[in-house]
Parts: structure tokens; sequence; C-alpha cells
């Protein structure tokens, strides 16, 4: 029932934006909308700018793509390339960036990113500028530009962009844990993803440690009284309250598939060349 409620505040609140401008009406991110409906929403990390690796994620049953910007060598150029190589995938394109500058939003925004996800949130200064510099006026502050962002989701991208861009916060520090009611209470920012691994680095505390749960009990009280979603890794997906996460990288998926292949490999019948799929 919590969860439910919180999907509704946001829902209500997306709504009310929505009617304040008429021409915005469509939605085209579809891991936005499931998760304003208080569904569950996960997404396969990507740190390889190969684009048939992007593409393999892209269409295997991901909400979104976790394009991790952050801790890779990938550039804007790759990252663009893997979006527009795979631009009818199911899977909506997030972008973890490096930085909560105006040029990374910009950029990640303009090659068709319609997920912003800014690291080491310690002061909800940092998520009203990256809600100014992702939004269009009149909520922000983005440039027009150009881009690709366009070709991949309407002509009418300009009129719907504020609606459909999900701004997510991550919260590492402890600073961060500190000013969760405050980082999450910044209008436009759509859910705050609590960093467990890094939670638990910065503080020197293991999950199930009375004061690591503390920690997360604190982010997720405050996020879910500001109405927003609350994310954290694929493990969670059992933690109530929890609806946004983030899968593991493509490495582990290719050591788990060949596992598998090598357990359930059907004996005495070959594979027919070029018969597997492509996409």
């Amino acid at each position: 029932m919590r969860t439910t409620r919180i999907a509704l505040t946001v829902a209500a609140l997306v709504t009310l934006g929505t009617a304040s401008n008429a021409d915005a009406q469509r939605m085209y991110n579809t891991a936005k909308q499931k998760m304003m409906s208080g569904q569950q929403i996960i997404g396969g990390t990507v740190d390889t700018p190969d684009p048939a690796i992007y593409c393999a994620m892209a269409n295997s049953g991901f909400d979104f793509i976790w394009i991790e910007m952050q801790h890779s060598p990938l550039n804007y150029q790759d990252v663009a390339r893997m979006i527009w190589a795979c631009k009818d995938a199911p899977a909506i394109p997030f972008i973890r960036i490096p930085d909560a500058t105006e040029g990374d939003i910009q950029k990640a925004t303009d090659i068709g990113a319609l997920g912003i996800i800014v690291p080491m949130v310690i002061d909800p200064q940092e998520m009203k500028n990256a809600v100014q510099w992702a939004k269009y006026p009149p909520m922000g502050i983005r440039s027009q530009g150009g881009g690709q962002y366009g070709a991949l989701w309407g002509r009418d991208y300009r009129q719907t962009a504020n609606d459909n861009i999900m701004i997510i916060a991550m919260i590492e520090q402890l600073e961060g844990v500190a000013a969760a009611d405050q980082i999450a209470a910044v209008e436009g920012v759509d859910a705050i993803f609590a960093a467990s691994s890094d939670l638990s680095s910065f503080s020197g505390k293991r999950q199930g440690d009375p004061e690591y749960e503390q920690m997360i009990t604190k982010i997720k009280t405050d996020t879910l009284g500001a109405g927003k979603g609350l994310g954290g890794p694929s493990a969670w997906r059992d933690r109530e309250g929890f609806l946004f996460f983030q899968a593991p990288g493509t490495t582990t998926f290719i050591r788990q598939g060949v596992r598998a292949m090598l357990a359930d490999a059907p004996e005495g019948v070959a594979a027919i060349e070029g018969t597997e799929p492509r996409d």
C-alpha cells in the first residue's frame, strides 16, 4: 500500500507538470511510466563502447540500460553510437554522468538519454542545478542546441522532453544521508538511489550492521516521504518500498551465460550457424 501511495503521488506531480504545458501529452519513457504506476523497474549496466553488446542488453528484457560513464572510459561519441545502434530497443537509455555539470547533462540529453543519474550527491543544490540543466524552459534552462534526440524520440521532443526525462540522485556518502530529506524534496527529482557499496565504503559498515541499516532506513523514509521513487541494487528487489534497480554489468551476464550454456547444452545436436538472435 505504501508503494502504491508513493507511485500515485509521483504520478500526480507529473500530471500537474504536464497540465501546465498543453503540448506535452506524449509519454515515451516507458521506464518512467512504469515506475510512476508503482511497478519495479530494472536496468542492466553497460560500460563498454561495443554497440553489439549494448544492443544485446537493450533487447534482453531490461526496462532501461544504465550506461556507466562515471567509472568507465566511455565518451559521449561512444554512447551516442551505442544508443543510435539500437534506437528501437525497448530498454530506455539512462546515463550515469561523470559529474553533475551543465556540459555533461547537456551532452547526455542531446544524444538521447531519457534518464540522468547523478552520482555522489551531498547537497540539494546539486540536484536543483541538475534539474535546471536537464529541462527546457520554463521548468529549466536547458539550451535548445542540437543532437540526435529528435530522430530518436520524435519531432515533438522539445515539447515533451521535460515530462519524459527522469532525474535520479545517488546517495553514496554520509553527508548525502544526512541531507537525504532535502535532496529528495527537490522538485524535478524523480528517484533517490541508495548506493549500497559506496555507503559501506564511506561508513566502514557492512550491509546488515545496525548502523548501515539505519542509513538505508533514513534514505527510504526521506525518499518515500517526499513522494519519490526509491532505488538500489537489484539484490534489494525484495526490500519493501524499492522500485528502481541497477542490475550487474555485461561481464557478469557473459560469465553467467557461459556457465548456463556449458551446464545445459544439448548433446548430439549442433547449432545451425547464422540462426542466433542478432539483436
